[in-house]
This record gives C-alpha cells, structure tokens and sequence, in this order.
C-alpha cells in the first residue's frame, strides 16, 4: 500500500472512531447502532436496475452530502435521534473508506473512486 493511500485510510478510520465516540455520548442504544450501521449499503438494490443506476442509489447514501445536514439540523434542534442516525451513518461512511471502499462509478460496482475492489 502506497504511503498516501494509508494516510487516507488511516484519516477516515479517525473520523470513523469519531463518529462512534460521538454517538457514545449522545446515550442512544446501541442496538440502534447495530441495527442501522449497514443501512446505507440496502442501496445496493439499485443495482438491480442496472450499473448506472446502482452506482446512483449507492452513492448518494455513501457521501456525507446527507448526513453532515443532518447532524447539524439535529444538533441545532436539540433531537438526539437526528444526531445519533447522522453519527452512525458518517461512522459507515468512515468505515468504508478506511477500508478502502469508495464511491461506485458507473462501470461496474467492483470500479470505485479509490480504484478497483478485489484486484
């Protein structure tokens, strides 16, 4: 692994040990960690319409375009619900691309930004 490439996993793995010591704090359960932690990779049913419309449904769930928003609105509303689902949704987020998993392009679900799955 390229000096570069570990420096990148090892930032989201930050922001991944991040996201969960925030949700620790915020005193929801964690069964609802548990339950919605894989939720944003259910997109991958876009898939079944096709290459260009999976890497869609699964990239739009897999940039944190919608869940930093919602950590915001929920910490400036005072809801712990929107702050704890938006915290378990970046942590996936983090987790994947610290595992080296990045945004699907449109030729296949194994072609990523960060390069090819399973090489």
């Amino acid at each position: 692994m390229k000096p570069l490439d570990l420096a990148i996993r090892l930032e989201w793995a930050f922001v991944a040990a991040a996201a969960v010591v925030f949700y620790g704090s915020t005193g929801m359960s964690w069964w609802l960690f548990g339950l919605l932690i894989l939720a944003p990779d259910l997109s991958m049913f876009g898939y079944l319409a096709g290459s260009r419309v999976g890497a869609l449904a699964y990239n739009a769930l897999h940039i944190l375009i919608l869940p930093v928003p919602l950590l915001i609105a929920g910490y400036m509303s005072g809801n712990a619900t929107a702050i704890a689902v938006a915290l378990i949704w970046i942590a996936h987020i983090a987790i994947d691309r610290a595992l080296g998993y990045g945004l699907k392009l449109s030729t296949g679900f194994r072609d990523t930004h960060l390069g090819r799955i399973g090489r």
